[in-house]
This record gives structure tokens, C-alpha cells and sequence, in this order.
């Protein structure tokens, strides 16, 4: 379900002679401004911020014409976070500006929206040389800009699908683990070999000296890479770029199609791509999330971990258990639950998760989730019985039998579970015995 959302800027984005102003939208305040500062990477933070305004114009699965979807931006303590999903909400973009990218003071922390407007998409492909580059993201003078009455707004459809897409990618990309990193020269030849356009296929890459090798089977450290005309992308960043680092979660012969991450790292700023299990597949569907979203102890939580965040780069599990007074695996469970409002991301190159605010409807990722729906009225009508090592849900005319595994995970008797053996997440009837599960047997 789309809704249409105003975004309204003070004035158009620009790219002047004095340096780069990027426009911000509503969030932590009207127009709030994060950044004033310097560049010290111009030329590879314009094609990194191409890259994240290219993947929210595009739909690599049933190609449409462009959308009009601004990436949102948020202000960290000590970097600058430019993030987005493809139309098809099949690939994840986001590019980091680290510490070593700028010379200034991050001076407000939120998410935002901010402005990628056709004429500076332009205007940054022409962007080059060593020169630092001022930027400003947000108004420097918000009362000249407001008597000057020059305001923008742009009413787009908001997919749905992007909040649950952030809650998605976060549940899944917090279970990878770096799988190889290869130097930009060999990335460089690799990216090229790869079959490109609306290729379907799913590969997957072995590491191989300091490049990596396609094959069509999964094996252990393999990293699958499915549709690989995806990754396009990346390749305005390559010249800039020292390595090229690959993760994803471990995987074995047999193995079905999973997720991905393809980051490069130019020392100043990391862009990275998350590829979808597969190309028609987009994040918003994985279900990762959904037990999350279904538990009840959680989110008291999540409220509590909420409260306690900050806008460090990096969330620290410890010290939020400590302060919190819970254990380590309540924290990350709060953590994954945050998520799904899109208040808690992951990021694989620190192992870590880290804090921002999307300026969307909070609850919108549970009310529009089908199967999240479906199970709570199942459990709210009582449709749930307990029989010894199984339960039995009853929907409609039928009568499905769940059984929890000892990893946690649910099988059922139903379609569905038929259909993906548990590759994209519960059934709304396993979700509906987790929800009338007792609590601890919902922590575990």
C-alpha cells in the first residue's frame, strides 16, 4: 500500500560555486541542519551519493520508469549516513561518510529526507579533482531562507514497502559475517566479468587468491550473488576505491538463494549494496522481522532500550545491557525490535548496530504486514490449542499443525510453509503460536 507523502524543502538542492547544499526535509525538526563542513573526498562522495539517489530511482526487477524518491540522511556523532531501497525494494544503498571524509561539525542528529533533484544529479556526475569541497546538509540560515519564500514540494507515492524494508534488512544483515576482501584493481576486473542488464541468474562467489570465483552451487564462504546486474551501481565509486569487501551469512552445499552485502571502502567513506535473496524478491517480504514484531515482553524492551539511545556510530550491547539491567540477548531482541519502526539499523563493516529515526508512521511496518495481521487475530480468537509436542491452529474450515524446532524456527502443515520451507520467514499461524507462547518461551 502507498501513501502520498509530502516532501517540502526550503529550496531546491544545489551544487554552487561556494560548495555542495544538500536541502533536508521534516524530522527531528523542520529543515534540521546536521552538517556544515568541508569535503576532503569530493569527487568520490558525489559518486557515492549518485550511487544512493541512482538505486531509489530504479526498479532492477520489472524495470518501470524512474521514481522520485528521495534517500534519507541521518547525523550521527562523527559521520553522515546517506541511505536508500530501489523501487523494487530488492537493493538496500548506503553510503557512510566516516571521520576521515570531513573536515567540519556534525551540529544536529536525526533522519531526514534530503534532496537529489535531477539538475544536481547532473551537477555531481561533473564533480572532480582533490579539492576539498564545502557542504552544507540542511539551511545555514533557515530565516533567509524562509523570507526568501522559496519552498519545494514534492508529493510522491511512499511505498510501504521501504519501512519494512529497513526492518527487514536489519533482522538479516545482523547475521553475516565478512566472507572475503579483495583489492579495487580485481574488484574493478570482477565487477566487469559479471553478467549485466536484467540477468536473473543466481550466482555465487568463492574467494580465490585476492579475487573471487563464480560458480553456480553454493559451498562454505560463499557468498550469493543474485541478480548480478545489481551491483551496477557500485561502479562509479570503483576509481576511488581501496577494497572491496563481501559478507554474508554462512551458507553450506544445498543451500537456498540468501542475502548479501557488496561494500567499498575508499578509506573517507564505505558504499555499500545489499542484494535480495533474489531479484523479484524484495526485502519488504523476507519476514526476518516478524517474530520480532509478534512478541509482547520485547517490546517493553524496546521501549526501555529506546529510551536509552544515543547517536553513537556504533551501539554498544554492554553498556545498554548494563543500563538497562538485562541481559545481552533481551538487548539485541529490544534492538531488532526497534528496528522494525526503523529507529535501530545494522552496519556489517562494524558488526554493529547504530541509531536513527525514520521520519515515517512508526507503526505502519506492523499494520501493513499480511501475515503479522492474520496471526493476531487468530490468537485473538482463541484458534490456538496446545497438543503435547504440537499445536494446532484453527483457520477457517482447516486445522494446521505448527511445531517449534529446537533453533527456535516453526514448521506448519500449511501452503505456505510448503511452498518456502521457512526462507521467508513464519507462517501467520506459527506467528500466532509464538504470540500465545509463554514469555520465556519467547525469550528463548
Amino acid at each position: 500500500m502507498n501513501a502520498v507523502q509530502t516532501y517540502r524543502y526550503l529550496q531546491p538542492s544545489a551544487l554552487h560555486p561556494a560548495g555542495l547544499d544538500l536541502q533536508t526535509c521534516g524530522g527531528p525538526a523542520a529543515n534540521p541542519r546536521f552538517f556544515s563542513g568541508f569535503l576532503t573526498a569530493p569527487a568520490a562522495a558525489a559518486a557515492g551519493l549518485l550511487a544512493v539517489a541512482e538505486v531509489a530511482r530504479t526498479r532492477y526487477h520489472q524495470p518501470v520508469n524512474p521514481a522520485s524518491l528521495d534517500p534519507v540522511v541521518t547525523g550521527s556523532r562523527d559521520r553522515l549516513r546517506f541511505e536508500s531501497f530501489s523501487g523494487c525494494c530488492g537493493v538496500y544503498a548506503r553510503m557512510d561518510v566516516l571521520p576521515a571524509g570531513f573536515d567540519g561539525e556534525i551540529v544536529g542528529h536525526g533522519t531526514t529526507n534530503v534532496d537529489v533533484n535531477p539538475p544536481l544529479r547532473e551537477a555531481l556526475a561533473r564533480v572532480g579533482g582533490i579539492e576539498p569541497l564545502h557542504v552544507a546538509v540542511g539551511p545555514d540560515d533557515l530565516t533567509v531562507c524562509t523570507m526568501d519564500g522559496a519552498v519545494v514540494e514534492k508529493k510522491v507515492p511512499l511505498p510501504g514497502r521501504w519501512l519494512r524494508g529497513f526492518a527487514e534488512v536489519q533482522v538479516l544483515t545482523a547475521a553475516f559475517e565478512p566472507r572475503a576482501e579483495i583489492p579495487a584493481a580485481e574488484a574493478t576486473a570482477f565487477l566487469r566479468r559479471l553478467p549485466g542488464g536484467t540477468d536473473r541468474s543466481v550466482l555465487w562467489a568463492v574467494p580465490a587468491g585476492r579475487t573471487l570465483r563464480l560458480t553456480s552451487r553454493p559451498a562454505p564462504g560463499a557468498v550469493c550473488l543474485a541478480g548480478a546486474g545489481r551491483l551496477a551501481a557500485l561502479r562509479g565509486l570503483l576509481r576511488h576505491a581501496r577494497t572491496l569487501r563481501v559478507y554474508g551469512p554462512p551458507v553450506r552445499a544445498g543451500f537456498p538463494a540468501v542475502p548479501s552485502t557488496w561494500e567499498l571502502d575508499t578509506g573517507a567513506l564505505r558504499l555499500s549494496l545489499t542484494l535480495s535473496p533474489e531479484p523479484y524478491r524484495g526485502f519488504s517480504g523476507e519476514g526476518a522481522a516478524l517474530l520480532a514484531l509478534a512478541g509482547d515482553e520485547v517490546v517493553d524492551d524496546a521501549e526501555l532500550i529506546g529510551a536509552l539511545l544515543s547517536w553513537d556510530p556504533t551501539i554498544d550491547v554492554a553498556a545498554l545491557a548494563d543500563g538497562a539491567g538485562l541481559p545481552d540477548d533481551r538487548v539485541r531482541a529490544a534492538l531488532a525490535q526497534l528496528g522494525t519502526a526503523g529507529r535501530v539499523g545494522y552496519d556489517v563493516a562494524e558488526g554493529g548496530y547504530f541509531h536513527r529515526v525514520m521520519p515515517y508512521d512508526a507503526g505502519r511496518a506492523e499494520r501493513d504486514n499480511p501475515r503479522l495481521v492474520g496471526a493476531r487475530v487468530l490468537a485473538e480468537r482463541g484458534a490456538v490449542v496446545r497438543e503435547g509436542e504440537h499445536t494446532t491452529v484453527r483457520s477457517g474450515d482447516e486445522v494446521y499443525r505448527v511445531r517449534r524446532l529446537p533453533d527456535g524456527t516453526y514448521t506448519c502443515s500449511c501452503r505456505w510453509w510448503a511452498r518456502h520451507r521457512g526462507q521467508r520467514g513464519p507462517c501467520r499461524h506459527a506467528l500466532a503460536v509464538s504470540m500465545v507462547a509463554a514469555p520465556a518461551e519467547v525469550t528463548a
